[in-house]
């Protein structure tokens, strides 16, 4: 290396935007498994999958179960939400009441 030259440094820089950029365009799947045992009897096991991508990129996986789904779709008829209130309402009167009736 002559005297006076100096030394340029390369570095690739990618800012957040694009990394979000690449991980909505690609997918990304992070997976897991929580398990607890007693005394070498598992009591319970937790297994978390979790897919972050774009819309698009989930419906070409075929993962579209937003649209089916009445909580999320547009279209969800509200005399179904109405009665399902309605009911829910009716119950929780019932409830109240016999709370309220002593000896009960």
């Amino acid at each position: 290396m002559a005297k006076g030259s100096t030394m340029q440094h390369s570095v690739d820089s990618t800012t957040l935007a694009d990394l979000l950029e690449r991980i909505l365009d690609k997918g990304i799947v992070i997976a897991g498994d929580i398990k607890i045992s007693l005394v070498e009897v598992e009591l319970l096991t937790i297994q978390i999958r979790l897919v972050i991508c774009s819309v698009d990129k989930a419906k070409e996986m075929g993962m579209d179960w937003w649209r089916t789904n009445p909580a999320f779709s547009p279209q969800a008829p509200s005399e179904d939400l109405a009665a399902s209130l309605a009911k829910i309402d009716e119950r929780l009167a019932r409830l109240e009441s016999s709370l309220a009736m002593p000896g009960v």
